[in-house]
């Protein structure tokens, strides 16, 4: 059983409407505790942000029976501050049970609440967050953010579109390396596995794992020279290669005989079926790395680009070249986001084995599904395609999409009239919003799974957005203190005088 929120106050508790900040700070939390105030205090936002969370997050438990879990309002105050912070879960714990305004913000008293959490608990309330219910917020939160600063007169959204690329937690893949990866997780599973059931076959696989590291760390440093000729160091190169080969294929062998010997599935648990479903899964991942081993080094072929795996532990991550300085090759998956001219990103999308040209349509079509008001957005090259130029321009007021090659005359009146160039004028503002989605959360992903990328992509978004109106209305605040301490002082003024 869950709830929206504690109907109950406890004894000391503060309503989270009389919860203050101090205007004078310039950190994160202030901000990120201000946008979620607004939500909760604002009855327009707060009914249909309850409505999706109690839809989503309860459906199909029980009311009545069992024990209640966390309540929706702390996860989504959990969740946001997590990316908004860009903290892992650890600090999270230590603010979520240490900081008073976060506890207030929470729905802890002050005097007598020493409720606490446990990690493994904010962890799995967390992760209950889908990228839809997240993405359906997010369009509650910005048409908000809108009344606090759009102008009633003119409705229209001006966008900048953009894309950058957010890395997987991975190491550098190497096919040696990867197929290390492989073996080690193949050796360790079947062992924790025999050792489970009672099987003695794999009681030394700690020693084992150290005996194909071993081989890799052989083969490595053949790769980096040594003494004698160019023949030579190929042949030490090759000789260190098929030892590891080698190896790797003989405890392949052995997990596969072992595996072999569990004939009485009935007997395994659902665990261990899982974990033999795992096992089979990284020697399918350790098969493909010996092969193309095999074939680049001995054979001495070129492994086309598709064929390879950047991670076993993250498949989906991409090798991404984006031709920036310093930066050759980037591990990850890029991110499209459109952003309006107040500053709130109207919308994102996870590109998975896509171009710029590829979302640029896209893009426009699902922002202005949520947006309707949009009809400007600027885009860089990267998004040009003929194709693209002609189904923006029949869903926009304003295409600003540069050319690339030399220009038409019509191109060139398009590319040249007052529009285009105030969208091109102001698209490079899409860095800055950019740049603080890295800061607050989006440079790593450390989730695993596409799930939880796509997860961890949105919450970042909609973090950013709440950071943004709780800005706001920060900057409000101090501007009125200050107003009234001018106030104040010619008051005092006219009475001295």
């Amino acid at each position: 059983m869950r709830l929206i929120e504690n109907p109950q106050q406890c004894f000391g508790e503060v309503s989270i409407s009389a919860i203050t900040f101090d205007e004078k700070t310039r950190d994160d939390i202030p901000a990120i505790l201000k946008g979620l105030q607004y939500i909760y205090c604002t009855e327009e936002v707060r009914a249909p942000v309850f409505s999706l969370l109690e839809e989503r997050l309860c459906a199909g438990a029980s009311r009545t029976n069992g024990r209640p879990g966390m309540a929706l309002w702390k996860i989504l105050v959990m969740g946001v501050l997590r990316l908004d912070l860009n903290c892992d879960y650890d600090r999270l714990r230590e603010l979520v049970n240490h900081h008073d305004t976060i506890r207030q913000m929470l729905g802890h008293g002050d005097l007598f609440d020493k409720s606490s959490y446990h990690i493994q608990t904010l962890k799995d309330n967390v992760s209950l967050l889908t990228p839809e219910l997240l993405d359906e917020i997010n369009q509650i939160v910005v048409s908000s953010g809108h009344m606090l600063v759009k102008k009633k007169a003119d409705a229209r959204l001006r966008g900048r579109c953009d894309s950058f690329v957010v890395e997987t937690d991975v190491h550098y893949p190497t096919d040696i390396n990867l197929l290390f990866d492989a073996m080690r997780k193949v050796i360790q599973l079947t062992g924790r596995l025999c050792s489970r059931l009672g099987l003695s076959d794999w009681r030394q696989h700690a020693y084992n794992v150290r005996y194909v590291k071993r081989a890799m760390r052989k083969a490595q440093s053949q790769k980096r020279g040594g003494p004698g000729s160019e023949e030579k160091r190929q042949a030490r190169v090759i000789a260190s290669h098929e030892t590891y080969l080698d190896v790797s294929r003989e405890y392949l062998r052995k997990a596969q005989l072992t595996l072999s010997g569990l004939t009485d599935k009935a007997a395994l648990s659902a665990s261990d079926e899982d974990t033999v479903t795992q096992i089979e899964g990284f020697m399918s991942h350790a098969t493909r790395q010996i092969d193309q081993i095999h074939r680049r080094v001995m054979l001495g072929e070129t492994i086309p680009h598709e064929e390879k795996v950047f991670s076993i532990f993250e498949p989906h991550t991409e090798w991404v070249v984006k031709g920036k300085a310093g930066v050759p090759v980037e591990l990850g998956l890029k991110v499209c986001i459109l952003e309006d001219q107040h500053q709130f990103i109207l919308h994102h999308h996870v590109m998975e084995k896509q171009t710029d040209a590829d979302v640029a349509v896209l893009m426009v079509d699902e922002a202005k599904q949520r947006f309707s008001g949009l009809s400007t957005c600027s885009f860089d090259k990267g998004f040009h395609s003929p194709e693209n130029q002609i189904a923006l321009a029949k869903r926009l007021d304003v295409a600003a999409v540069k050319r690339k090659g030399k220009l038409s005359k019509s191109a060139y009146a398009i590319e040249h009239s007052d529009e285009f160039l105030q969208a091109r004028k102001k698209h490079s503002a899409v860095e800055s919003a950019i740049n603080g989605l890295e800061v607050h959360g989006l440079d790593r992903c450390p989730d695993q799974g596409i799930d939880g990328f796509k997860r961890y992509v949105a919450l970042a978004v909609l973090a950013r957005n709440i950071h943004r109106i709780g800005a706001l209305l920060l900057a409000r605040d101090h501007l009125r203190e200050k107003r009234k301490r001018y106030a104040q002082r010619q008051r005092a003024l006219k009475l001295a005088a």
